[in-house]
């Protein structure tokens, strides 16, 4: 087989984590892990599954809003400050032309440029100030425009992964008739997912699968266990 035939045949594996398997991640973990612990510490202080029924669905809806709102804040942040900074390139390369310029260069340098290579290209750019900016705020800044419609999307993304999170966990208490029938089977239903979610979780980001299922499930296991040793404490 030729060399040529060996460049064609082989293909980038990469996996480029997208915004949003992010959300999916931050819900989806949350709302496995915080339903659960509140199930499993009702369940050794009540006697009635409607109650944890129904504080559980209480914290589903409180918690999906608080993470959704806080997963539109943090991406109308993103835009506010990306709007900020963009703002104050365009102002700096006309009040501190020379530096500008100078940093410019020295991004080039620093990929081994020569002086000369460096001017070309410079005096090349500075004839369209929204490309300067532009490279001004991904290469010295290290920011990319944000999408305006990712806050909107990253709220939605986050609020329904951690919905569907958090009923795995309480769904046993709806089909069994005591919370002592009811958190052994949310236990298994919800380690099972987490297993799966920490296995999937990892595989798309390119970590260690078994490695990822393990840690994802440890932290569930951890809170819930915490939850009920202190609420048994407490009801004694």
């Amino acid at each position: 087989m030729s060399e040529h035939s060996h460049t064609h045949s082989h293909q980038e594996e990469h996996f480029q984590q997208s915004a949003t398997v992010k959300d999916i991640v931050i819900g989806m973990s949350d709302g496995l892990t915080v339903p659960f612990a509140l199930a499993a510490g009702l369940s050794s202080a009540v006697v009635s599954n409607s109650i944890i029924v129904t504080a559980g669905l209480a914290e589903i809806v409180a918690g999906s809003i608080a993470m959704g709102l806080g997963g539109y804040l943090a991406g109308k942040t993103e835009i506010e400050h990306y709007d900020s900074e963009l703002k104050r390139e365009y102002t700096e390369i006309i009040t501190h032309y020379e530096t500008e310029r100078k940093e410019v260069k020295d991004i080039f340098a620093g990929y081994g440029l020569s002086s000369s290579s460096q001017e070309i290209i410079m005096n090349e750019m500075e004839k369209d100030h929204d490309k300067w900016v532009d490279f001004m705020m991904r290469f010295e800044l290290g920011l990319d425009k944000p999408d305006i419609r990712r806050a909107r999307q990253s709220a939605r993304n986050i609020g329904i992964a951690y919905i569907v999170g958090g009923i795995v966990p309480l769904s046993a208490y709806m089909f069994t008739n005591t919370p002592s029938m009811g958190l052994p089977v949310s236990c298994i239903m919800t380690i099972a997912c987490l297993l799966f979610f920490g296995y999937f979780k990892s595989k798309v980001t390119g970590q260690e699968p078994l490695k990822g299922a393990l840690r994802t499930t440890m932290i569930g296991v951890l809170a819930a266990g915490a939850a009920y040793l202190l609420a048994k404490l407490f009801s004694m």
